[in-house]
């Protein structure tokens, strides 16, 4: 039999890679209200055509921002209870799979550089792949049990932790 991490390596693993994810995420809700001329000098810095003088553009970017930092939001509520929230995780990666596959077609649809594209899509999919590992690395441990909760950890009588 290969061996496993205990519960507690595989769940905190999980934990900290939504942790980390959900935390950048929440940048995105600067990115919503910062100065527009910040957005217009970052747009050209990043050598891409001059931002549009437009209401539904800025309505778009800031929106967009919105729904990364919420997403980022929900990513660390289901971090701070994952035994709660595991059935959601799968949800997730799959989620974000399909999401950086259509980002990949709509970045190149929308004539976005390829660096951006492969940039943007192909990060949005590894992020996918690592959460996909990390969840089922956590539910194929024998003890997390059919709801995806672990089983608690206690004491033994040597110091030694063990799985009840």
């Amino acid at each position: 039999m290969p061996h496993r991490p205990p519960p507690a390596v595989t769940d905190r693993r999980l934990r900290w890679f939504l942790q980390l994810i959900g935390g950048v995420s929440l940048l995105a809700f600067a990115a919503a209200v910062m100065p527009r001329a910040w957005i217009v000098e970052i747009t050209a810095a990043l050598g891409l055509a001059p931002y549009p003088d437009s209401p539904l553009t800025d309505y778009l970017a800031r929106n967009l921002s919105l729904l990364y930092g919420f997403v980022g939001a929900a990513l660390l509520v289901v971090a701070s209870d994952l035994d709660r929230y595991r059935p959601l995780v799968r949800y997730a990666w799959m989620g974000t799979l399909l999401f950086g596959v259509l980002q990949f077609v709509v970045d190149t649809m929308a004539g976005m550089p390829a660096w951006w594209v492969i940039g943007e899509s192909g990060s949005t999919v590894i992020g996918g792949v690592i959460l996909a590992w990390l969840d089922v690395q956590a539910r194929a441990d024998p003890r997390v049990d059919a709801a995806g909760a672990s089983a608690p950890i206690r004491q033994g009588s040597h110091g030694d932790s063990e799985a009840r």
